[in-house]
């Protein structure tokens, strides 16, 4: 690398007396007597002397003029007498108003230069040019005002026009800029030159050009009114109130003859007169035959002097300053379709695409009934206007604002101080801009109010170009008034919300029954704010999901535009309403899986045993008879089999979330969640893909875990229950099979209870015997398994009286004593019989309980009431008697996640949602809903189990 290494110089680096060699590419030295010319790519001779030879270069041979003929042409070859005295440059100067002349018309050169006079007189009036090489006719203002080329005193002389000194001319006005975001105000090397001249002549002559360039220099000093200032604002509209005489155009009241239309007047509610009381005339569909759906956007651009430069059409990307394909730009103006793009651009760039700054009056192009074309002016609002050194149109009250009409994208000519030949110091940049399209409120054929552009500008101090970048950005919305969409959440949010406040009283007050307890306590009040927040929740879900739905619907699906949907800044509500169903729905599942891992539980085993069998006595040595053992694996089996159900639900989650990802990635219903009105499933590659709605994505999301979760539940409960395998019912008929009832507390004084007692005496058999059974029973040949003679209810809901459970809680509290300090345990008495003695005594008591054995804490069997079923309390109270409710369903489920999936599946779709919108990623969101699924499933069947092996003396490593 470092043998094709060359050090890096410039052209300005050489000096006065080396010229930059483009050969080398570095700094090469001029001969004697030179210098390096004006563009500092070759070598000229120094004042003084004229050039001999030049082959360019530094190819130069240079000789030194005689005393007597000291000047130098023009073209650097002669030297020359100069009568008039020499130009630093060493060529002769002449006078104002007169010529250079060297050669003859022949071209002979003279041996002494001459200055010839232009003629100033009447038919004449010429002067030299610019180079003061030849005469040209004077500027017109002089000829007008003082018959000559000359603009003496009293005649005003400004920008190069000469004004006669009458009254009622303009003020003076004051050539600054400020750059408020900066705090910087400077003088305008192109306001000094132009300001004051435009202003006369745009109010003497109504000049064309000088009107517009005056125009063109208010609206780069930000239209800002001041009503002591006279700067290009105050001069123009010190000549708009001046020139009420002359006449409006096309009607308009703020549109005067020969100037801009700048403004629309500062009278207070006139925003809103503009933007809302006249409607665009024409309308817009989506679909169908006659489906309108581009947005005609021309400009009149003008340049900095006041020049009409053309019309052009905003499509093609005239307002976007980032660069983009032509099939993305041109998407902007499709109505319907929210338009977002942003980038970073570099200063350097800014500087060398937008020189000359172009300013622009937008308007809308529509046809009339007749097919005749007209343009809709589209306002401006600058939010960086300033008004008596105050800013406006900040707020969201548009009757406090004041529109313009006029806006540039890029001023870089401002900013320049001193010589205009300079760069600027300053540039002020379009860094945002918004075109707003806002729908009539209850329209039904796609009317809309005159579209709003909103500018805002960013100041940025030139320091280093290369290094310095602006974020711009260009936006095209859509809004329709979202205030009766918000009180109508409102007012379902405050009446669901009041009926979810009952609801939860009444859940308290079930609890409350079914715990056996009457005292309204702290425990009380937490237990209702847990059941308020499961239930404002729900509420909060079914707000949300109604929403999303409905934009999903209304518009996706209409053809004449009546609605459009919310703003991102308008769905932060919807998303907060997400948030809060999500936290609460969380709080409710936490709480859903707390109560199922305290249930308490206990197999009945209803086998006795089949005669006698000896058995030595351990320490005498003597062989006694005693009852045959009933097998314990039964037992151990029911336990394996209520273990496996515990998670079972009524949709597979993997199948659900393979699902809806396939239908939203594969299939492409993602695509409908996109801000416009396209509802295909699938897009092109290169089309412009319009930014995600929120509410869309939720709407889209929901809406498919839903439909699938309910074609789950009913090819589950149709199909495969009934032809494949029901786990629940399975289970109920394994409990009779193996002589076992299932006997769990879900609360205090309340639970259910599964009757799986043997009609058959036994279950501990043979496999023939067993199979004789089965085979008598298909045949009706004994008693029905009900609780009850000659009925098949097996399950049923039970509420204990106090004394029962009281009963109940004794002996439990031997089998978990083992649990309590070392210090209170029976040392006495091996732990392990002494849970043997208290599950069997526990079994013997519940078995006994059933067979009605204990008159004082009998029980009675009962239907529910409808209102019982409904409201899921009961209004009996189990004084002095137990009551079984029949139970035509399962209901025990509710203990397992069977019995909720509901509440299971609510919080899938809130978790799924959450992580999507915060994420945009329903890939994301697929893999981390399944993940949690996982996780808590395993959260309870692990502590399930735990919680199973203690209530029912079940040792758990039998649980597999």
């Amino acid at each position: 690398a470092r043998g094709f290494s060359v050090p890096l110089q410039r052209p300005a680096d050489c000096g006065a007396h080396r010229y930059f060699d483009g050969s080398r590419l570095a700094c090469a030295p001029c001969g004697a007597h030179q210098r390096h010319s004006a563009g500092g790519s070759s070598c000229v001779c120094e004042p003084g002397y004229r050039m001999v030879a030049s082959n360019g270069g530094f190819s130069v041979t240079c000789e030194k003029c005689p005393e007597n003929m000291s000047g130098v042409t023009q073209d650097g070859w002669n030297c020359i007498t100069c009568p008039n005295g020499l130009t630093s440059k060493g060529n002769c100067k002449c006078p104002d108003h007169e010529i250079l002349v060297e050669r003859s018309i022949h071209g002979v050169l003279l041996a002494e230069a001459l200055c010839l006079r232009c003629n100033g007189s009447e038919h004449s009036f010429s002067a030299s040019d610019a180079s003061g090489s030849r005469c040209v006719r004077c500027e017109k203002t002089f000829i007008q005002v003082s018959k000559s080329c000359d603009c003496n005193s009293p005649n005003i002389l400004t920008g190069g026009l000469c004004f006669l000194p009458r009254e009622g001319l303009p003020p003076k006005g004051v050539a600054t800029v400020r750059f408020a975001q900066l705090g910087i105000t400077l003088t305008s090397a192109w306001f000094l030159k132009n300001l004051q001249s435009s202003a006369f002549a745009c109010w003497l002559y109504s000049n064309l050009t000088a009107c517009q360039a005056l125009g063109n220099m208010c609206v780069m000093n930000m239209n800002s009114l001041s009503s002591s200032s006279t700067d290009a604002c105050g001069l123009f509209q010190y000549i708009f109130v001046s020139t009420a005489r002359v006449g409006i155009i096309h009607s308009i009241p703020y549109w005067r003859h020969n100037l801009p239309w700048l403004y629309y007047g500062d009278q207070p509610g006139l925003a809103s007169q503009v933007l809302e009381k006249n409607h665009f005339p024409t309308t817009f569909t989506f679909k169908g035959t006659d489906k309108d759906v581009k947005l005609k956007f021309i400009a009149a651009s003008f340049d900095a002097a006041g020049n009409f430069l053309k019309w052009q059409s905003l499509e093609g990307g005239i307002l976007q300053l980032c660069p983009d394909t032509q099939t993305k730009l041109n998407a902007a103006y499709v109505f319907g379709t929210t338009y977002q793009q942003s980038c970073k651009i570099s200063v350097s760039k800014i500087l060398l695409d937008f020189a000359n700054p172009v300013f622009y009056d937008l308007f809308l192009e529509y046809n009339d009934g007749n097919g005749q074309q007209y343009l809709w002016a589209v306002p401006v609002l600058n939010l960086n206007l300033q008004y008596n050194e105050k800013f406006v149109n900040q707020g969201s009250n548009m009757n406090n604002w004041l529109l313009t009409r006029r806006f540039f994208l890029v001023d870089a000519l401002s900013g320049i101080e001193n010589d205009l030949g300079k760069p600027p110091r300053v540039i002020r940049i379009a860094s945002k801009i918004t075109i707003s399209i806002r729908l009539v409120s209850h329209t039904q054929r796609g009317t809309i109010y005159p579209p709003l552009i909103t500018v805002a500008y960013t100041d940025v101090l030139i320091q280093n170009p290369e290094t310095q970048s602006v974020m711009v950005s260009f936006a095209v919305s859509y809004e329709m008034n979202q205030s009766e969409a918000q009180i109508q959440t409102d007012i379902a949010l405050g009446v669901l919300g009041g009926l979810a406040v009952l609801w939860s009283l009444l859940k308290t007050a079930g609890w409350k029954r079914r715990t056996g307890s009457s005292i309204i306590d702290l425990q009380t009040f937490f237990k209702f704010l847990l059941f308020y927040a499961g239930d404002l929740a729900n509420v909060f879900f079914i707000i949300t999901v109604g929403t999303g739905i409905y934009w999903l619907v209304f518009f996706k699906a209409q053809q004449f535009v009546s609605v459009l949907l919310p703003l991102p800044s308008q769905e932060e509500d919807f998303v907060t309403y997400i948030a809060c169903a999500f936290s609460l729905k969380a709080l409710q599942f936490l709480h859903l899986l707390v109560s199922q891992l305290a249930i308490d539980i206990f197999f009945i085993d209803w086998e006795r045993p089949k005669g006698k069998v000896l058995k030595a006595v351990e320490g005498d040595g003597v062989i006694k008879s005693a009852a045959a053992p009933v097998s314990i694996w039964r037992t151990y089996f029911i336990a394996n089999e209520w273990n496996e159900i515990q998670t079972v639900r009524k949709i597979n989650p993997l199948f659900q979330v393979l699902a809806v990802l396939f239908f939203l990635e594969v299939v492409g219903f993602s695509n409908l969640a996109l801000m416009d009105a396209s509802s295909s499933l699938t897009r092109s590659s290169e089309s412009y893909v319009a930014p995600w709605s929120r509410i869309l994505r939720f709407g889209v999301s929901a809406a498919l875990w839903i439909a699938i979760a309910i074609l789950q539940v009913i090819f589950f409960a149709v199909i495969y229950e009934r032809f494949v395998e029901d786990k629940i019912s399975q289970f109920v008929d394994l409990c009779c099979v193996s002589n076992i009832s299932v006997f769990l507390l879900s609360h205090n004084c309340f639970g259910h209870y599964i009757h799986g007692r043997s009609v058959h005496g036994h279950a501990d058999t043979s496999m023939e015997e067993m199979n004789m059974n089965l085979k008598r029973e298909a045949e009706n040949l004994c008693s029905q398994r009900g609780l009850l003679p000659n009925t098949d209810g097996q399950t049923f809901q039970i509420s204990i009286s106090r004394k029962m459970r009281l009963h109940y809680d004794w002996i439990h509290e031997t089998l978990t004593k083992k649990r309590g300090p070392a210090r209170l345990l029976d040392s006495s008495a091996n732990t392990f019989e002494q849970s043997t003695r208290a599950y069997n005594a526990m079994n013997k008591f519940l078995s006994s309980f059933i067979d009605h054995v204990h008159k004082e804490m009998d029980y009675i069997v009962k239907d529910k009431l409808l209102l019982e079923r409904i409201l899921g309390m009961e209004f009996m109270e189990p004084i002095d008697k137990s009551i079984f409710y029949n139970d035509e369903g399962h209901s025990f489920s509710d203990v397992l996640y069977y019995g909720n999936e509901t509440t299971l599946l609510i919080f899938d779709i809130l978790f799924f949602s959450v992580v999507d919108l915060a994420s945009q990623s329903f890939v994301l969101a697929a893999i981390l809903t399944y993940m949690q699924q996982e996780l808590f499933r395993f959260i309870r069947n692990t502590l399930g189990q735990k919680n199973l092996a203690s209530k029912t003396l079940v040792d758990q490593r039998f649980l597999i």
